[in-house]
């Protein structure tokens, strides 16, 4: 598989990287429902064998929990197949498993001590800041250029190799850039979310930032695989079902017959909409990668393709007349 560079890092990243919030498990605010260890750990072996050279996770997901999985699959396969490990900070909890924000230096500090220890490993290839402000659509938090400088010391000091952000505007993106430039941003992008692109994708076009699109087949909406039963029958303790309107009406139907459109382009490639949908994703320039989440096996077997598939441009304007208004996020 090929790959990319990662903005001005020297980090060459295959155009898919395994996204692991879902094996985090359930028994949290954002959780995604039960999930058994030994099939994350399966899909994520999956992945590397096929070729994915990063994979992608946090300390909110599971609590730490998601970490602790990715450090046991990776201890398994050996370092001379280990991928590039990306990881998160930013969203901290209690000891009732509540869950709050902080980019206090001190607190990031122990953060990146605590995802080194699960982890398994001195040094973090990409850290990046979770959020600027929480929750979602809050304003960046005060402490925002002291978190950021202590990341940058801790990168200096080894620790981290690389660091980046997610979920950063461009204002944002600017503010951090007058101590560091990020080498990466991770903003959610899809067909349903595309507000990035009026300023966002191009600012960091312009600055160089790799662009890691997280989320590009919905959160699994525009997988081909989510039915209207499916969606009905999902875990109470999913988020989707409590957090995110595209699951639900009126922009439910909508969405699926958005899904219908992607599988008839898909049969003419032999691809399935999933893959139709992370390749609407990579084709923006200004994208370097897209993170797909994975949780068994069968489901890095069914997205990999979108890696060297290219939508025509005549597929390009069948899709545009057919997508509903942006939607921000």
């Amino acid at each position: 598989m090929q790959t990319r560079q990662l903005g001005t890092s020297d980090l060459h990243i295959t155009p898919i990287g395994m996204g692991a919030w879902a094996i985090g498990g359930s028994g949290y605010q954002f959780g995604w429902g039960p999930q058994d260890d030994a099939e994350s750990i399966a899909a994520i072996h999956r992945g590397v064998e096929r070729g994915i050279n990063w994979i992608d996770t946090a300390a909110g997901y599971g609590l730490g929990h998601s970490e602790e999985v990715v450090a046991r699959a990776l201890k398994q396969m050996g370092p001379s197949r280990r991928p590039y490990l990306f990881t998160k900070g930013s969203l901290v909890w209690d000891a009732q498993g509540r869950i709050s924000h902080s980019l206090k230096p001190d607190s990031l500090r122990r953060e990146v001590e605590d995802s080194l220890r699960r982890l398994h490993t001195d040094t973090i290839d990409l850290y990046q800041i979770h959020w600027p402000g929480f929750p979602a659509g809050s304003a960046a938090s005060p402490d925002l250029d002291a978190g950021w400088a202590a990341l940058i010391d801790l990168q200096k000091a080894g620790k981290l190799k690389h660091v980046g952000v997610s979920n950063f505007n461009a204002p944002q993106l600017e503010q951090v850039s007058r101590k560091a430039r990020p080498k990466s941003l991770q903003p959610p992008y899809s067909m349903l979310m595309r507000d990035v692109e009026q300023e966002i994708l191009p600012y960091c076009q312009q600055h160089r930032i790799g662009v890691i699109a997280y989320s590009p087949m919905q959160s699994g909406l525009l997988s081909g695989t989510m039915t209207r039963e499916r969606i009905a029958a999902l875990p109470a303790d999913d988020w989707r079902r409590t957090f995110n309107p595209e699951f639900q009406e009126p922009r439910l139907t909508r969405n699926l017959q958005l899904v219908e459109r992607l599988r008839e382009i898909g049969r003419r490639h032999g691809r399935s909409p999933g893959e139709v949908a992370i390749a609407w994703t990579l084709r923006h320039p200004a994208v370097t990668a897209a993170i797909v989440g994975v949780r068994r096996p069968s489901q890095v077997d069914g997205v990999i393709g979108a890696a060297d598939f290219r939508l025509s441009d005549e597929e390009l304007r069948e899709i545009a007349r057919n997508l509903p208004p942006a939607q921000g996020r």
